[in-house]
């Protein structure tokens, strides 16, 4: 894995930021959307804005709220929603990769206290890097794993080599004509942490990856961080992911 310089993240910034993760009764400020700031499109409930704390420095961070309920979860969102949504990110993501401004651009969401998020209402981020190529740091064996589900150019599977482990769900999409299917097996991906998993998970993280002419998303649930990855950077995969694949085809597909 090559090495990539790290991010500098701006303090002075960070401490302005409101935490309603986990303090529910600080005021959400993408509630008030009369008074949002510095609107890149809107597109009924879909608001794209400029990041009002740009923590990270040398990076052009853009916030996409999902919903105009704040109460809303990702994994919940009725699919006319979860398409328009997934479409629209998908859409903005492309279209600061090709603009050629930035060496790689980054898309993800952060879901719950252990998500590494500080604001509860649903959303997710699009920051353009000026310096860094994260995908120095993907390696194709990172997306391998048992199949859960296959249609048309889309593939479901969960790990069998993590990034960080113990377990990752791993969408492939090949074909653009069929992101709707990349946006249900994302949103299966997430019912599944939230709800089936595990009874102490209630955070998870969405990755977006471009390798090439194809879309990666991992979702991923999370908990403490293993001390053997912090520490050392080695993944653990779980002994039971062939278990878990059948779980989901259970729950989703085959019922």
């Amino acid at each position: 894995m090559n090495n990539i310089s790290p991010l500098v993240f701006d303090l002075s910034i960070g401490r302005q930021k409101p935490e309603s993760i986990i303090n529910k009764s600080t005021a959400c400020p993408f509630c008030d959307r009369e008074n949002l700031e510095n609107i890149i499109e809107e597109d009924g409930p879909l608001i794209l804005l400029m990041n009002k704390y740009p923590t990270l420095k040398e990076t052009y961070q853009t916030v996409l709220i999902e919903t105009d309920q704040c109460d809303q979860e990702f994994s919940t969102y009725p699919k006319e929603h979860l398409h328009k949504l997934i479409q629209f990110a998908i859409k903005h993501w492309m279209q600061m990769t090709d603009s050629g401004e930035f060496k790689s651009v980054l898309l993800f969401k952060n879901h719950g206290p252990l998500s590494g998020g500080t604001i509860h209402h649903s959303h997710m981020q699009i920051v353009g890097l000026e310096n860094v190529d994260y995908k120095l740091s993907v390696i194709n064996e990172h997306f391998e794993g048992v199949l859960i589900q296959q249609s048309k150019s889309v593939a479901f599977n969960v790990s069998t080599q993590p990034r960080m482990g113990f377990f990752e769900f791993n969408i492939t999409l090949e074909d653009m004509d069929d992101v709707n299917i990349l946006a249900d097996y994302i949103q299966t991906a997430a019912h599944f942490v939230m709800n089936h998993f595990n009874v102490r998970c209630k955070s998870y993280n969405i990755f977006f990856y471009n390798p090439g002419d194809k879309i990666q998303v991992k979702v991923i649930p999370r908990f403490a961080t293993s001390p053997l990855f912090v520490g050392y950077s080695i993944p653990q995969v779980a002994g039971n992911i062939n278990e878990v694949a059948k779980r989901i085809n259970d729950l989703y597909f085959n019922s």
